[in-house]
């Protein structure tokens, strides 16, 4: 048997990993001396109105070492085998964390795996990650798909400011936007694990229209699927921005996902995003 291990920054509801059996794991949020679990201490409304309140940026933490050993020896001891979908290490520790608390256990089959996302993309991996284990696939063979997974993933997102990526020491290629632009709405994706800017508009309204226009172009000539929307704080956007591309795709259903406190710190409220696979 092989277990999923995933965390918060995949966004994924605390419900529904525990409904479908992974082992999830928290980041942790630092408000000066205040600290918090943002899976059962902070949720992202809780946090948007905390960060909008506080004078300085919070700092984020990857789950530590100690919360993945007793996991694995519960796993390992029952003979399964375990595979860790991390976010991009660009973006967060929680790869090397894992990697860690794995050495204390050198006989087990522990696979730890960056998968260069974050977000909804992030999700969509470990859930399909998790059906392939249901469904009896080895760990090699899930590796194998995720990594194929990991070459078709597009994350494309919309933020009002770059003022928390710059802050938060996230913000990649994308800096050359900072400065006299910060009042430009940007166009971010995650490239090869970073963030880097795809384009920029004046306007909110020009930016999502903007990126309407390149996943359209994108899905109609090399085709996707598993095109799913995430957002922070941004509920009305994120419904709507669905129902367009069901319209725009012919596709029946979009999977919304509200971003977690880990990702909301860097992006800030109101971001807007898409992600899906190219066939």
């Amino acid at each position: 048997m092989v277990t999923i291990f995933a965390d918060t920054t995949s966004s994924l509801s605390v419900k529904e990993a525990e409904a479908l059996g992974i082992e999830y794991f928290p980041q942790i949020i630092i408000f000066g001396d205040e600290s918090f679990r943002d899976d059962y201490e902070l949720d992202s409304s809780t946090f948007i109105k905390k960060l909008i309140e506080s004078s300085t940026l919070p700092k984020t933490a990857a789950p530590p070492p100690g919360l993945y050993g007793p996991k694995f020896e519960k796993h390992s001891s029952a003979g399964d085998s375990i595979i860790v979908l991390t976010p991009s290490t660009q973006l967060s520790g929680t790869f090397r964390s894992a990697e860690v608390a794995a050495q204390d256990f050198p006989n087990a089959d522990i696979k730890v795996i960056d998968t260069l996302s974050i977000g909804a993309s992030l999700a969509t991996i470990v859930k399909l990650a998790n059906k392939y284990a249901k469904e009896g696939s080895s760990s090699e063979e899930i590796v194998q798909k995720v990594e194929n997974l990991i070459t078709r993933e597009r994350n494309l997102f919309v933020v009002d400011t770059l003022e928390y990526l710059y802050k938060g020491g996230r913000i990649g290629g994308a800096k050359m936007l900072f400065g006299s632009l910060l009042q430009v709405k940007p166009l971010l994706c995650l490239r090869n694990g970073k963030v880097e800017p795809v384009d920029s508009q004046r306007t909110s309204k020009k930016a999502i229209a903007r990126l309407k226009e390149l996943v359209v172009n994108e899905c109609k000539d090399k085709g996707c699927s598993m095109l799913s929307i995430q957002h922070g704080a941004a509920h009305q956007e994120a419904n709507s921005l669905a129902d367009e591309f069901k319209k725009l795709l012919d596709v029946e259903s979009i999977e919304i996902f509200e971003l977690p406190p880990a990702f909301l710190t860097h992006s800030g409220p109101g971001v807007l995003g898409v992600s899906y696979f190219v066939d």
